[in-house]
């Protein structure tokens, strides 16, 4: 195990607490501490979600906060594709949602069981202000990372933007399993990714392309008037509730890559190294494995220099499948307003296929009464 007397974080959300969370566990004699900009409430957006395999890869690594957290989830077993009123279940999709915040609460409080120090509403200038008492410090404080800026060189990030807007909402409503509502609005085509996250509450991510954006004028709308304009479009998928916002900016997702994770003593990981499209829903599963990957080998090497080029070594091919596969599967939405034009079986044949990596053999075994059906369309169109 790497001997370390002090370890340094920056950001606490769930990359963060849960890398300190495992540092500290697994060397309770080392101080570790966690530095965030924002209050210990805020937080961006609503629910997450966490696919059945992500929740496997938790409880083989983590069964303790898997326990923790796993009882306040909301779970379905399928998903619901909905195209212009349309609908077809696909079954054997199985997902769980928690409300972020709730999230930030349980890994907080364990945070401070084990001993964790956590300083909110503290605003970092420059990672040297950790340095100096530091072994190791760790970025993952997200897209805008103060500790990957501070060295663009030394960790070489790749950034561009796909090309929807997106708006992620809340709505005070359950749905019954995660759904995508695809409707033709009157200025254009426009997308729903809904889940619940509570017994009465539930995310609304709405999405649309570029064309769309400009017709229903969203640059000029405020996050109110949005989610009122919103609401009004997909009022048949919210039954008439209304739609409510927490930083509900329009933006277009991200798609970062570092070349490096690794630079001397300074460590990036989670959003601060790498984005994953929301539409597969792995975004806080890879910041979560990539703590776990990092604090494996400080465990497993005698020195520093190595343990951190071993987890860059190793994390870095893993996680870039399931980031080749998000991008794959955000190309396909960001071409979704032309795919509406299928039949609702080739649609969803479309959509389940979308990331590349699952194969009509396996497709078969996750969701045999989709296949069924599906392959019964195929068979009346010829």
């Amino acid at each position: 195990m790497v001997p370390l007397k002090r370890v340094e974080i920056i950001g606490a959300g769930p990359a963060g607490l849960y890398t300190a969370i495992l540092i500290k566990s697994a060397m309770p004699d080392t101080r570790v501490r966690v530095s965030e900009q924002n209050p210990a409430d805020a937080t961006f957006g609503f629910g997450v979600v966490f696919s059945d395999q992500a929740l496997d890869f938790l409880q083989a690594d983590d069964p303790e906060t898997h326990a923790l957290i796993t009882p306040l989830m909301e779970r379905w077993r399928n998903m619901t594709l909905s195209l212009a009123g349309e609908r077809v279940v696909l079954d054997g999709i199985g997902f769980a949602a928690i409300g972020r915040l709730r999230l930030l609460e349980i890994l907080q409080q364990r945070a401070r069981e084990v001993g964790v120090e956590m300083r909110f509403d503290h605003r970092l200038e420059a990672p040297a202000e950790l340095e100096a008492d530091a072994d190791l410090v760790v970025g993952a404080d997200g897209l805008n990372s103060l500790l990957r800026d501070y060295d663009e060189s030394a960790f070489a990030p790749s950034l561009d933007y796909f090309g929807n807007h997106f708006a992620w909402f809340g709505a005070p409503r359950a749905f019954d399993t995660l759904t995508q509502t695809f409707v033709r609005g009157p200025l254009g085509p426009l997308n729903a990714h809904h889940y619940r996250y509570a017994p009465a509450m539930s995310t609304f991510i709405v999405e649309c392309n570029p064309a769309s954006f400009d017709a229903y004028g969203f640059a000029d709308m405020d996050e109110s008037a949005s989610a009122r304009a919103c609401a009004e479009l997909f009022a048949d998928a919210l039954g008439g509730a209304p739609l409510l916002t927490n930083k509900s900016m329009w933006r277009r997702f991200p798609r970062l890559w570092c070349e490096r994770w690794v630079a001397g003593r300074r460590v990036i990981l989670g959003d601060a190294a790498h984005t994953a499209h929301f539409s597969i829903g792995s975004g806080t599963r890879l910041a979560l494995e990539d703590s776990t990957a990092l604090v494996k080998a400080l465990k497993e090497c005698e020195g520093l220099d190595i343990a951190l080029q071993d987890f860059q070594r190793l994390r870095q091919p893993i996680a870039r499948k399931i980031v080749d596969a998000a991008n794959t599967s955000a190309r396909w939405y960001d071409d979704f307003a032309r795919r509406m034009e299928l039949p609702l079986y080739e649609f969803a044949y479309s959509y389940l296929t979308r990331s590349g990596r699952i194969e009509r053999e396996r497709l078969h075994r996750i969701s045999p009464n989709f296949m069924a059906a599906y392959e019964a369309y195929l068979e009346s169109c010829k």
